[in-house]
């Protein structure tokens, strides 16, 4: 009897380098995509318009590409483990293809829908898809998960690699199946987001190899420019991250090398989450939960809004609220700044950017959360965490063109004054048309009192130990 199999889309959004898609293609004699609705993705513990927005505009471009292949996308709204077996029983599929993922949302999700398959007859195969390596399966030499990055780094260069899959060109597609219809576009919060899909995906992946490789070991803290702004097609799989680190170690060169150097990270926070689940809810380093966190709903709603006086500060946050995106060293300014300066609470940032990010990960941003803040995984001492926001700034944006762009208030500021625009004189704020108090706040905090401050927190958590 001809075999037909599910194959079961969550954040692998693509047709090009799909290892269940291709497997079931190659082992099954049709092929029933799937995505299920599940409202928790939606309305969870960290909802995003703008994820949502993304999703949607991913999930139709999918549906077409799927459909120029002979099949479709069948869309169902439930839970997986109750869609999913229903769907089996109405296509007859005998087999079931996904992605292994790594939240504990993921997990249990996952763990449910395969004993659910598994009880409606089906064999269930999991396939990689969503990293570069076999994340599960990088270990110290002894055995344990790691939560250093330098040595995974390193047993991450050299671990197995999968073979990279081109796109099928046909599918089998039973006939008679309603595919069912996705629900109205959702409005983003961003007023200019990051174009969603494979398509775009793609395109900018290839200019980005083609134009911005060669030179990001030397521009990649450059605020203004120099990274690849890949991370919400990452987060979707609109584009694979194996095809992605395979493309960019057949170019070769500085840039190469230090550009996978930082998808091995996001292979290592996947890696950390997965192993120790329980980072989703407090620190890694537990001895940092009694950290003193201060209470400051003005200070946050500044920091939110970009409004803080700090320039770079506010330039990424108000890149944040248009775009859906931030540079990454704009990240490490605004979360240095958040919990050091302002000595708010790190999980504030975390639920912030989950908000907003198109890339909002999980893994990735809690991991780099609590990294800025000094009490998660690849520990290194508080004070080197401790950003200085003028200085950031003058060697991050030397010129003023990130500050300026998303600040336009600044625009006329002289560059000497640009990175603390309270230092000008009554005549050069006039001459700027920028009346620091007025035109643009004057900073909320002194820098180096509030570091004196968080380094007598830290060091009264350590020794408390």
């Amino acid at each position: 009897m001809p075999a037909t199999a599910l194959v079961w889309f969550r954040r692998d959004l693509r047709v090009h380098d799909h290892p269940a898609l291709v497997a079931a293609h190659r082992e099954c004699d049709r092929v029933v995509p799937v995505f299920v609705l599940d409202r928790r993705l939606l309305d969870g513990r960290f909802p995003s318009p703008n994820r949502a927005w993304f999703l949607h505009g991913s999930l139709a471009e999918l549906r077409v590409a799927l459909r120029e292949r002979g099949a479709d996308l069948v869309v169902r709204e439930g839970r997986p483990e109750e869609e999913l077996p229903a769907l089996a029983a109405e296509v007859g599929a005998t087999r079931a293809y996904f992605a292994s993922d790594v939240s504990p949302f993921a997990t249990a999700r996952d763990r449910r829908a395969e004993a659910a398959l598994a009880r409606g007859g089906l064999e269930v195969h999991r396939r990689s898809g969503l990293f570069v390596a076999d994340i599960g399966a990088v270990r110290t030499k002894d055995g344990r998960p790691h939560s250093v990055f330098s040595p995974f780094h390193r047993a991450w260069k050299v671990a197995p690699r999968r073979e990279v899959h081109g796109a099928p060109r046909r599918l089998a597609f039973p006939a008679g199946v309603d595919p069912g219809s996705l629900p109205a576009p959702p409005r983003p919060e961003a007023g200019d987001p990051l174009p969603p899909g494979e398509r775009a995906g793609r395109e900018r992946m290839t200019a980005w190899l083609r134009s911005g490789l060669d030179r990001y070991h030397d521009r990649n803290d450059l605020l203004a420019g120099g990274t690849s702004e890949l991370s919400p097609y990452l987060h979707f799989g609109c584009i694979s991250p194996r095809e992605l680190e395979q493309r960019a170690r057949d170019h070769g060169g500085r840039g190469a090398s230090a550009f996978t150097r930082q998808l091995a990270w996001r292979d290592f926070y996947a890696h950390v989450l997965l192993h120790f689940p329980g980072n989703a809810r407090h620190s890694f380093r537990r001895e940092f939960d009694a950290l003193e966190w201060e209470h400051d709903e003005a200070g946050l709603d500044a920091w939110r809004e970009g409004r803080t006086g700090f320039p770079v500060v506010d330039a990424a946050m108000r890149q944040l609220l248009t775009r859906g995106w931030m540079h990454n060293r704009g990240r490490l300014i605004v979360g240095s700044f958040l919990t050091k300066d302002l000595h708010l609470d790190w999980r504030h940032g975390e639920a912030h950017f989950m908000r907003h990010l198109l890339c909002g990960d999980e893994a990735q941003n809690n991991g780099n959360w609590q990294w800025i803040a000094s009490v998660g995984v690849d520990p290194a001492p508080y004070y080197r965490r401790m950003y200085n926001p003028v200085l950031q700034q003058r060697r991050h944006d030397p010129d003023g063109e990130y500050v300026r762009r998303w600040l336009p208030e600044l625009r006329r500021v002289p560059d000497a004054k640009l990175a603390e625009p309270r230092t000008m004189t009554p005549e050069e704020q006039a001459a700027a048309g920028c009346v620091i108090g007025e035109d643009y706040p004057a900073p909320i905090v002194d820098h180096k009192r509030e570091r004196e401050r968080a380094m007598a927190r830290y060091a009264a958590v350590r020794d408390r130990r």
